[in-house]
């Protein structure tokens, strides 16, 4: 249960805030204020008073956004006066929904000529279709009526201004009455006049000053109606000012047109400036943080103040400028600044022009030299805006390797947009829920965050669009599993927690837990698992609830001999971090060192990031670890070494890295360098595996793949295993199983000429089958 106090206060806050426009109303957060009222115990209408004023801004939010009356702001608007026949915002949104009504007014600007040479039918139309003109009138204005007769009790509680409003609009409707109804009364004896090419004049002649006057009444309307139209017409700015999150971007911007308002009025004041206004830009962001978004509204802005003569935006990426021959690309960029002339020029994964390494033929640093000569000089120089776009590292690299681009654009037309928090992608994922008509529940919406924060991985997270397309998955989701017998209203209004959790699972997944018991031997590294990542789960636990925790220690190292099963627990490692909430993607990454060392200075480091990028999430296993550490001249081993440990650094603990191999050698790469000792404390040995856990091995294995052995047959084959066990371990048991399928396979083949094979044979493997792969193997 909630503290009331903490309720109160929260509500008071809110909706004071809104009130001063600190912040926008939103339709999500309350709804949650609502489902947190229903926990508290109230007293003196408290609850009802502010549930009044929740649904009575609900329903104005709904009404503002689809721009008529539905089933839920009726519900929600009766809702409110229920609660609270005083609920200003309820009154004044009926009275809205009346003055809408009005606006919705079914007079044509013009009215279909009668003319004198047209023949009698033709005339009997053109009366009939006033006269249909004049009766839908007539039906509207007694719906209006009867709307105004329903608000007059919501009347002493609106606004002056609506007040105003609703008065000027009911005059002109009133005055609509009296034409209407001499239209109305002389098409019908003008209809009944008409004969061949004669007529009433008098009938004609009421028509044509009736029709002049509506259409002047008319002309007022809509006047009224652009007037109203121009002063809800958003300012980028205000546009802006909208979106959430972006908070320093936004004062950037603000500040941007500050500036720029200043020099437009000091140059038509007078002053001169040896520099013209700089607008080009470049934005620099992850994706999804709205790069595409905030260009169009700078060129809106530029458009306002007069910089540019149009609000539009030119898209184009490298495809569209980067030609295969010499010419053509230079042909492409002139002909991108010539459609985007008088507004911007828009280059998204700008930084893929230049590309490092990239062979003669690439065509890339023609466009940029085309494109800075435009900028500067020429017929181009001063009409258009480039906007350059994308990620930061990548932008970052590209502009230092082009000084000549770089200058074009001075440090504060330089912006860089920063990963949204969960808070701002939770905003986003509803206001994307409420574009779709859709409301989030309270659990629906813990949901969504567990979803975006699992989607949290790295640099490639989506930002915006991810939140959108969770949000789009449960809408679908939502579609695919409701059934349409008896729905109810909230069935298509409401998501649910459900609706976010996906597919069912169509079969029951062990746990990593009990996937790694399991496995054959290997109790003593099966109980380091558990315990390591019992510590791990604890820690995050006590982290929750405020308390102090010990610092994680993830990263493994892993020795014994191969086939010993060092890389099927790090999977299952992978799986367990996952489960416990640590790792998000719980996946394993295999390399070794021809995966991470290169032939020259700079690109071990490269393929070693790129390597860590991969299994950012999960675990990153390194196989044969120690072979990094080689005494050889222009070795770069070393390099990859340190490359990992900043790696680890920056990454925390959203990876973790295993490193393998054997013990003595594993022993010399620690002691190379301190930084990678201090870092791998966890140690954990895998034991070669003897006779009877070979022989499981291989049952298991059989098991597994559909094959049975006789009771001779695993004596036999216990025998026949060497007492030691074997230098493949696994690997070993494995190979021995695969070959007595392969000699099976072989001896029934013989057999199918001259008779049928029954399941009992196809599934048996037999002693003889045994003595052959275990001769064959000199065992």
């Amino acid at each position: 249960m909630l503290q009331q106090k903490w309720t109160i206060d929260k509500i008071q806050d809110w909706l004071e805030k809104i009130d001063k426009g600190m912040i926008t109303f939103q339709e999500g957060k309350a709804w949650e204020i609502l489902w947190q009222l229903d926990q508290v115990e109230w007293v003196d209408g408290e609850q009802s008073q502010h549930k009044a004023q929740l649904f009575a801004m609900l329903a104005k939010a709904r009404y503002d956004r689809i721009g008529k009356i539905d089933p839920l702001v009726e519900r929600w608007t009766n809702e409110a006066l229920q609660k609270n026949h005083s609920s200003v915002i309820a009154h004044e949104l009926r009275v809205e929904m009346l003055i809408n009504f009005l606006k919705s007014i079914p007079i044509p600007n013009k009215f279909p000529p009668i003319r004198e040479t047209d023949h009698s039918s033709a005339k009997k139309q053109t009366a009939k279709e006033y006269e249909e003109i004049a009766e839908r009138f007539f039906n509207y204005y007694e719906t209006y009526k009867e709307m105004s007769t329903e608000v007059q009790d919501s009347l002493p509680f609106i606004s002056e201004n609506s007040n105003a409003k609703l008065k000027l609009l009911s005059d002109l409707i009133e005055q609509f009455q009296s034409p209407f109804d001499s239209i109305l009364k002389a098409v019908r004896q003008y209809a009944s006049s008409v004969q061949g090419v004669y007529y009433s004049a008098t009938q004609f002649q009421e028509v044509a000053k009736a029709t002049s006057e509506i259409e002047q009444l008319m002309g007022r309307w809509n006047a009224e109606r652009a007037n109203e139209l121009q002063s809800k017409e958003q300012s980028a700015l205000q546009e802006l000012k909208a979106m959430i999150g972006l908070e320093e971007i936004k004062e950037r911007v603000r500040e941007l047109y500050q500036f720029l308002h200043y020099q437009k009025e000091r140059m038509r004041q007078g002053f001169q400036a040896k520099d013209s206004i700089n607008l080009h830009m470049i934005l620099q962001g992850n994706p999804g943080t709205g790069k595409t978004h905030l260009a169009r509204l700078i060129a809106k802005i530029y458009n306002e103040l007069g910089l540019l003569d149009r609000d539009e935006v030119h898209e184009v990426d490298r495809s569209r400028l980067v030609g295969a021959f010499v010419g053509q690309t230079e042909e492409n960029t002139l002909k991108a600044i010539e459609e985007a002339k008088g507004g911007v020029l828009f280059i998204d994964e700008a930084y893929t022009l230049k590309r490092t390494g990239a062979a003669g033929n690439d065509y890339g640093q023609t466009v940029i030299d085309t494109l800075v000569s435009a900028m500067t000089s020429g017929k181009y120089a001063g009409t258009f805006a480039v906007i350059l776009a994308g990620y930061p590292e990548e932008m970052r690299s590209f502009l230092r390797a082009n000084p000549g681009l770089r200058s074009r654009f001075p440090d504060q037309n330089q912006l860089e947009l920063v990963n949204y928090s969960l808070e701002e992608l939770v905003q986003i994922g509803e206001q994307v829920a409420i574009e779709n008509d859709y409301i989030l529940t309270i659990e629906a919406k813990r949901e969504f965050m567990k979803r975006i924060e699992k989607a949290q991985v790295d640099e490639s997270f989506g930002n915006a669009r991810t939140a959108k397309n969770i949000i789009l998955d449960a809408i679908f989701q939502k579609g695919a599993r409701m059934s349409l017998e008896n729905p109810q209203t909230d069935d298509f209004v409401f998501l649910e927690a459900n609706d976010f959790k996906g597919k069912s699972p169509t079969k029951i997944e062990l746990s990593a837990r009990d996937e790694l018991d399991d496995l054959i031997g290997l109790e003593q590294v099966k109980k380091e698992i558990n315990q390591l990542t019992s510590f791990v789960h604890i820690q995050q636990l006590r982290r929750e609830k405020g308390m102090k925790t010990l610092p994680l220690q993830v990263h493994s190292v892993f020795t014994g001999n191969p086939g010993t099963g060092k890389t099927t627990v790090a999977k299952l490692y992978a799986k367990s971090l996952r489960e416990i909430g640590l790792l998000k993607r719980g996946h394993l990454v295999v390399v070794s060192r021809a995966d991470l060392v290169a032939g020259y200075v700079g690109q071990t480091a490269q393929k070693t990031k790129e390597k860590v990028k991969d299994a950012v999430g999960g675990v990153l296993f390194i196989d044969e670890a120690y072979s990094l550490l080689s005494k050889g001249q222009g070795d770069f081993g070393k390099e990859v070494i340190n490359t990992l440990i900043q790696q680890m650094t920056e990454y925390e603990e959203n990876l973790a890295v295993v490193l393998a191999g054997y013990g003595e050698e594993m022993e010399e790469l620690l002691s190379s360098n301190p930084g990678l000792r201090s870092r791998f404390k966890k140690h954990i040995s895998f034991p070669d595996y003897g006779q009877s856990e070979l022989l499981k091995i291989i049952l298991l294995r059989a098991n597994h793949a559909g094959y049975q052995f006789g009771a001779e047959v695993k004596e036999t084959l216990t025998k026949l295993l060497p007492e030691a066990g074997h230098a493949g371990n696994g690997r070993f048991a494995v190979d021995i199983f695969d070959q007595l399928a392969q000699t099976q396979s072989l001896r029934l083949s013989d057999r199918l000429e001259n008779e049928q094979l029954d399941v009992e044979e196809l599934s048996t493997i037999k002693e003889e089958d045994v003595l052959q792969v275990l001769g064959n193997r000199g065992i």
